[in-house]
């Protein structure tokens, strides 16, 4: 009776345990992101909550305005400009249809093979600029749609950033207890091997946020002396941009890209192509070698469960596999490498040795 009342108790137990996470479940990712920014910027909050004589409810309130301070502006900055930008484009589109395109530029005749094709486009687009808006007006609705869909998902994206920030302070408050309490369950599932694997969890994710800002803070700087190479204006901004735009896959040439169209719009052809091939190159290019560097830097795990972990996670997780990937992969590698060890086969003793033991001297 007594096994059948503790069996009872802990099917009760599990499905309290899944309707908490069902509950859970639309806050997951929100959670994911304060709890990793909380452990990333734990540093932090040690130096402030011991400048502040250990008020810890403090010290996670200034930091948590920080972090809404210094995400919020560049925000707000960014979603004003892009406001401005679509109001130009819709603008020049009504211009267009009304009073036609302007002359072609002079470096579009000089394009190679096709410039005298795209010159001859460019009077065709112009003569029958009616009928071009015309037939592309089926195309325009599809095309609001889509922005519309694009639109939903980046307010999502933004009421999850802000819950994001929310949640932070509580990480920040209450994170001594949530780690203890973290801990005590581990001991109890896997005991005395629960405070290893805690801490390769967090060295895990301590190089792979190191890996990550490291990256995105080399490709700024880089994007910023380009910039101001090439003459490209508001160079410190776009870096910036760059360095926002790093935290995600194909992030950066989304800003040099457009910076390398307009120095060919304007005529300024070779810093075009210097800024093209730097872009390419260097920009982009050093997050295929700095990132998994610094990823793996520090810790026991293989470079190529290191890079495995990463792609594979974004591929598998989207942005948070970037965090999850490594981490899932560097716990299985530890599990299985002690499991290997502890069934590596003992040492065979002889008989022969074991009556030589055994002999009085």
């Amino acid at each position: 009776m007594l096994n059948n009342d503790r069996l009872l108790v802990q099917i009760l137990l599990l499905a309290l345990l899944g309707a908490s996470l069902w509950v859970l479940a639309p806050f997951v990712s929100a959670l994911f992101w304060a709890a990793v920014l909380a452990f990333a910027s734990w540093p932090l909050m040690r130096l402030l909550s011991n400048l502040l004589n250990g008020r810890e409810s403090a010290a996670a309130a200034l930091l948590t305005a920080g972090w809404m301070i210094l995400v919020a502006l560049p925000l707000v900055w960014l979603l004003g400009n892009l406001a401005e930008h679509v109001r130009d484009a819709t603008e020049l589109a009504k211009n267009v249809q009304v009073e036609g395109l302007p002359p072609p530029p002079e470096w579009l005749h000089q394009v190679p093979l096709i410039g005298e094709r795209l010159v001859r486009a460019w009077h065709s687009i112009d003569a029958q600029g009616a009928a071009f808006f015309a037939s592309l007006r089926p195309y325009m609705g599809q095309a609001g749609n889509w922005i519309l869909a694009r639109s939903a998902q980046i307010g999502g994206g933004m009421v999850e950033l802000v819950l994001s920030l929310v949640l932070v302070f509580f990480f920040y408050r209450d994170g001594p207890r949530m780690a203890l309490f973290v801990e005590r369950g581990l001991e109890r599932l896997i005991g005395d091997r629960a405070e290893h694997y805690l801490a390769l969890v967090a060295g895990t994710v301590q190089r792979v946020v190191n890996g990550v800002i490291g990256t995105a803070a080399a490709q700024a700087v880089l994007a910023l002396i380009g910039f101001w190479i090439a003459g490209v204006p508001g160079a410190l901004v776009l870096a910036i941009v760059t360095f926002a735009l790093s935290l995600i896959p194909m992030g950066p040439p989304l800003v040099w890209v457009p910076a390398t169209a307009w120095l060919a719009w304007h005529g300024d052809y070779g810093y075009a192509v210097f800024l093209g091939i730097w872009g390419m190159f260097i920009i982009s290019g050093v997050d295929n070698v700095l990132k998994p560097y610094l990823i793996s830097r520090g810790g026991n795990l293989p470079l190529v469960v290191v890079l495995l972990g990463v792609f594979g996670g974004i591929l598998a997780f989207g942005f948070m596999g970037l965090f999850l990937g490594p981490t899932l992969l560097a716990v299985a590698y530890s599990l299985i490498s002690d499991w290997i060890g502890d069934a590596q086969p003992q040492p065979v003793v002889s008989t022969e040795s074991l009556e030589r033991e055994n002999r009085p001297s």
